[in-house]
């Protein structure tokens, strides 16, 4: 796929009532000016160095999304779920019937992917990443736990979980190993938290509480919230409690509306804004008090994606998506789709496992057509200031609604607001309370220019 860029000036868009953002939407080279002051001379400068460095920008990130650069794979080592989230992707007939992997199955899938990953023109600098992801891949904990241990040499491990299975001794193993682990909860209030994290148990909530306390301090534990028109109003309770239990990654995303059942979940534009960006600012009041950050994960994504563009992991931002890309899913059946979001679109399915190679997989017509996606055939998108720091997500999501990728965000509003914010932050020199203390300790800038 190439990815040609525009030639044009520098973009105006006022960040608020004080600033006005420069910005090459295409290299999102950028500058922030004073309105009051209207200066043209600092907007001059701003132009002739976004000039000198426009052709190392534009290249930078043209390979950063024209890339197929694999490092991780997810892995559904069941079709099942033991709750009935109302925005779950998956579909309900394979979350109650589905089938579970087999020892042998698991096995024979990890060596694939290892020997991929071993034939490999371009080295990785760390393990490729196996994320056991669900459904629920604690309803196979022992054929999951035992693989970790066995291929600890080969793959760094993920695993997903709404926690109902986990017990003490799991947080143990997975410390001991180092997994990241992922769990959900979207409510302090446990009957909305149970409404949205539905279990056949009914007590996701009790569940979760615990397990956040066994994982206190734990780096690599990260809680999702999934927004819902339901849940806006606790955001800031919730920053304060993760922060309280030391939570290592915090994610605030946005319900995917994969299903059309789903759209009555959706917050409207501007009460998710304006809950967003009250959670961000008690996430930024917090840390700048305490000797731990309460990191908001996808809002830290949006600034990489503005400070250091390349340098961002989670890959919704961008366009193409890391879908097909930098990652790939497998069910339990064996099919290889783009990632977990397409498992309802067979259209998607890119072969199997158990019959196909990983590599035609990744060059089928069907995995390509999700690379094709880019933001300059989406219409607003490629006029949109933002296109490169947004990346319109989620093409699972624009494909379940219209039936054609090629579809601009049912978010879209809401993340123009939440982009000016973090232009608002990085003007205020507050961004470092939303990273770890060291994660710029290695960063250098590739352009400055003075104020005055």
């Amino acid at each position: 796929m190439q990815i040609r860029f525009k030639q044009e000036q520098l973009q105006k868009e006022d960040i608020d009532s004080k600033m006005r953002l420069l910005i090459d939407p295409d290299n999102v080279f950028w500058g922030l000016i004073d309105r009051e002051k209207m200066d043209n001379q600092a907007e001059e400068k701003i132009s002739v160095l976004g000039e000198k460095f426009k052709s190392n920008l534009d290249q930078s990130m043209r390979d950063f999304r024209s890339k197929v650069d694999v490092n991780s794979v997810y892995i559904n080592p069941t079709d099942r779920c033991n709750a009935n989230c109302p925005y779950c992707y998956i579909p309900a007939r394979m979350r109650r019937s589905g089938k579970h992997l087999g020892t042998d199955e698991l096995t024979y899938i990890l060596k694939k992917i290892d020997n991929y990953f071993k034939g490999s023109s371009k080295k990785l600098k760390f393990k490729p990443m196996v994320i056991y992801h669900g459904s629920e891949p604690l309803l196979v904990k022992d054929l999951i736990f035992s693989s970790i241990e066995k291929f600890s040499k080969k793959f760094n491990f993920g695993v997903q979980t709404n926690a109902i299975l986990l017990e003490k001794k799991d947080v143990k193993f997975l410390k001991s190993q180092k997994v990241s682990v992922g769990i959900s909860l979207d409510s302090l209030d446990k009957k909305v938290n149970d409404y949205t994290r539905r279990s056949q148990e009914g007590n996701n909530y009790d569940k979760a509480i615990r397990v956040l306390e066994w994982f206190k301090g734990y780096e690599g534990l990260s809680v999702i919230t999934t927004l819902t028109k339901y849940n806006l109003k606790g955001l800031p309770k919730l920053v304060e409690f993760m922060h309280s239990k030391r939570v290592g990654c915090f994610l605030l995303n946005p319900v995917r509306i994969t299903r059309n059942s789903v759209l009555r979940l959706k917050p409207k534009d501007k009460e998710l804004t304006k809950a967003f960006l009250g959670a961000i600012k008690k996430a930024v009041e917090i840390s700048k008090k305490s000797k731990h950050r309460i990191i908001i994960g996808n809002f830290s994504n949006i600034i990489l994606g503005i400070v250091a563009p390349s340098a961002r992991r989670l890959m919704c931002d961008i366009s193409p998506c890391g879908g097909a890309r930098c990652f790939f899913a497998i069910t339990a059946n064996g099919d290889m789709v783009p990632c977990g979001e397409f498992i309802s679109l067979e259209e998607f399915y890119a072969g199997n496992i158990f019959k196909d190679s990983i590599k035609k997989a990744l060059y089928s017509k069907q995995f390509k057509k999700i690379r094709s996606r880019i933001v300059e055939k989406i219409e607003e998108c490629d006029v949109c200031n933002y296109r490169n720091i947004c990346g319109a997500p989620c093409p699972a999501e624009s494909y379940s609604a219209n039936k054609d990728l090629n579809v601009k965000s049912p978010y879209c509003e809401f993340y123009k607001e939440i982009i000016k914010y973090a232009f608002k932050l990085i003007a205020e020199d507050k961004i470092k309370y939303l990273f770890r203390k060291e994660a710029f300790k290695n960063v250098k800038y590739e352009y400055y220019l003075k104020a005055g």
